[in-house]
């Protein structure tokens, strides 16, 4: 399995691949990579990812099994919903563009998916009011300023 930093660095990279934007396969590919994020976060607290399915997606039922006992991990539902909705519509007939657009949209609801899950285990209250990554700014910046006064 990759690290959730692999995972995010391939979405990162994803766009630069030739004909990226014209692959059929991406939209499952980053469903898949939704999943694999959201395992990483059951994996680190004891729980064994299901492989069960909510309305037709491995994905939702890995974000409900991950909320139980998380409220604050309730702020990626709706991350989730959307990687899913837009994996159905680059299922359909959308013109090239229309579809383009689609496929980066996913690419950043699931790019979104890996920085929250990914903040979170480095620290378990982002998400308590919002998705908002300003404890982990705020970590790095005091770290910084920490190495700054021992030099």
């Amino acid at each position: 399995m990759r690290s959730i930093e692999a995972i995010e660095s391939w979405i990162e990279d994803w766009s630069l691949r030739e004909g990226a934007a014209d692959g059929a396969a991406a939209p499952m590919a980053f469903l898949l990579a939704g999943e694999e994020i959201l395992e990483h976060w059951l994996l680190a607290h004891g729980q064994q990812p299901t492989a069960d399915k909510k309305e037709g997606f491995r994905l939702l039922a890995l974000h409900r099994q991950a909320a139980k006992g998380d409220p604050a991990f309730n702020a990626c539902r709706e991350t989730c919903r959307e990687a899913c909705y837009r994996y159905n519509l680059a299922q359909t007939d959308l013109p090239r563009e229309e579809w383009q657009a689609n496929l980066a949209t996913l690419r950043r609801v699931v790019q979104h998916l890996a920085y929250f899950i990914g903040g979170k285990m480095r620290n378990a209250q982002l998400g308590e009011f919002c998705c908002s990554s300003r404890p982990i700014r705020n970590e790095a910046a005091e770290a910084a300023m920490e190495g700054e006064g021992t030099q």
